[in-house]
């Protein structure tokens, strides 16, 4: 499987008949593209806060041959709000985040990889949610193009764009205006309205409406396991991947606080909510960072549990109910925390001493308590560096126990199987100061490696360690099951053994790998 290429010939493409009309795309690489296609009005005005509306019909035939506008986002930001940092940190990480296209509130947009159309061939579909929490991002960034992965893994690639921090979640659900019921959550119904375009309308671009899988990292694997909670979604996918996410479904007070916050920030009465439509859209993501401020950094402009469409937090005290039967695959990176660490670089130099303070604050416990985790962590990692101990303590309060309480709590359900990978390869770039950070397996995911040299740089092995985590991605796609095309075999998790796969140059399967550390930020988890 090799990596999608910068430069190749573009040819006008075929064309697809959709449920609101005739689309044109491009062939790139030997695929057919299909960019910018909305699913949604314009949400901008009084559609503001609103649920997604279906897009209008249109006659004669629409070009499909460039990306939409990204949602509405601080651009000097990187995902997840972490600020952006200076050179090279900033230039390592913009193929993840950096879309370099406007902005809009109309952003209810998606893109379409498939290596051929109109065949009646009826291949798997995989739609691709970009992380950025539910702050930033965009389905369009250079390391999502989802040519290699439609061409060599023979799928459907869906990639979208939907509403994001404020706009897709202020919770205003407490104050008795039913026109915004809905507005907590906005944002995640934009991504049903998007699944249920692709049930509508796949099939026109060869793929399968009864066979897709959701996928998405950070941020956005936290997107697909809303969705495993949420009854409407239910029957628009069959399988799901969630990589290296966080399952925090925020508190309906602490949303409603931060909305009224907004609001007064804005100076607009609680009767008054039909004013939100004509506030300038800088002003509101002004107001949201405000808000955020005041509210120690946490950020409240996130799904809600608010009775109408979500009713549990995915994965907290079980994993979701309406989901029972979808197989997932799951798993983190082995150093998450780099990708935070490098915004403040500081953490690279410090004692053994001060690495450990560093700990204790992390994990929210006294000096005593952090000295005897980060000695325990350090024995179980004899030939760790201080800052490696931090790393992995960090990562695994961060991500990795996250990932593995999800774990448990679907194999309890003992309805569908799981299957739980730790990524391995370590990124040769800064001198290998990144290890396998968050966001890594991306690119290998998706057959970018040659669009990504600032994070993958040359390595020699990139195109075998990609053809392998691809070849699993798109096995799971088309059965459920990773296994196949001649790779080692991934058993699915027990909560006997704790079988997961490491994806490396030689992927294999290991019990409880980083089992110290695993028992000792159980803990602390949550």
């Amino acid at each position: 499987m090799s990596s999608a290429t910068a430069h190749s010939e573009i040819a006008e493409g075929a064309i697809v008949e959709t449920t609101a009309g005739r689309l044109r795309g491009i062939v790139s690489n030997g695929v057919h593209q299909f960019k910018g296609v909305r699913y949604g009005e314009a949400t901008e005005g009084l559609l503001r806060f609103m649920p997604p509306q279906p897009v209008s019909a249109w006659t004669g035939i629409q070009d499909a041959t460039s990306y939409g506008p990204s949602a509405p986002q601080f651009h000097n930001q990187m995902p997840g709000n972490f600020p952006a940092g200076p050179p090279p940190i900033h230039d390592v990480y913009k193929w993840y985040w950096a879309a370099d296209l406007p902005v809009s509130e109309d952003c209810l947009s998606l893109n379409v990889f498939t290596s051929s159309v109109n065949d009646n061939t009826k291949r798997p579909v995989m739609i691709w949610l970009h992380g950025g929490a539910f702050a930033n991002g965009s389905g369009t960034a250079p390391g999502f193009d989802g040519t290699s992965l439609a061409r060599d893994g023979d799928v459907v690639v869906v990639t979208v764009n939907h509403r994001l921090n404020i706009f897709g979640h202020l919770f205003l659900g407490a104050f008795n205006d039913e026109r915004f019921a809905d507005a907590g959550n906005c944002g995640m119904l934009d991504l049903v309205a998007a699944l249920e375009w692709v049930s509508d309308n796949i099939e026109g671009f060869g793929g399968d409406p009864d066979n897709v899988t959701i996928f998405g990292e950070s941020g956005g694997g936290a997107k697909v396991a809303y969705l495993m909670a949420m009854p409407a979604a239910r029957g628009l996918f069959h399988k799901a991947i969630i990589q290296s996410a966080g399952f925090r479904a925020i508190d309906p007070n602490g949303a409603a606080r931060a909305a009224d916050k907004v609001l007064e920030q804005l100076g607009i009465n609680k009767s008054s909510l039909g004013e939100l439509a004509y506030v300038p859209r800088d002003r509101l993501l002004e107001g949201m960072s405000a808000v955020t401020r005041s509210e120690n950094g946490n950020d409240y402009f996130r799904p809600v549990t608010d009775g109408r469409t979500l009713f549990e937090r995915p994965f907290h005290d079980a994993a979701p109910t309406v989901s029972a039967d979808i197989p997932l695959l799951m798993g983190t990176c082995e150093a998450e925390a780099t990708f935070s660490m490098t915004t403040d670089m500081r953490l690279f130099s410090l004692s053994r001493d001060e690495l450990v303070a560093e700990a204790g604050r992390f994990a929210g416990v006294g000096a005593q308590e952090a000295e005897q985790l980060f000695a325990a962590y350090a024995r179980a990692n004899p030939t760790a560096q201080p800052v490696e101990v931090y790393c992995h303590i960090r990562s695994d309060l961060h991500f990795r126990m996250g990932t593995i309480h999800a774990a448990e709590l679907k194999v309890k359900q003992n309805a569908a199987p799981l299957y739980k990978y730790l990524f391995t390869w370590k990124s040769p770039a800064l001198n290998g100061m990144l290890g396998a950070t968050h966001t890594l397996e991306i690119p290998f995911v998706f057959g970018t490696v040659d669009l990504t040299p600032e994070i993958v740089c040359d390595a020699p092995d990139r195109h075998e360690v990609s053809r392998q985590a691809m070849a699993y991605w798109v096995n799971f796609a088309r059965q459920g099951n990773p296994n196949g095309n001649g790779l080692p075999h991934w058993p699915a998790y027990s909560l006997a053994q704790r079988e997961t796969m490491l994806i490396d140059r030689v992927c294999r399967t290991v019990s409880d790998p980083h089992r110290v550390g695993r028992e000792l930020s159980a803990k602390f988890y949550r």
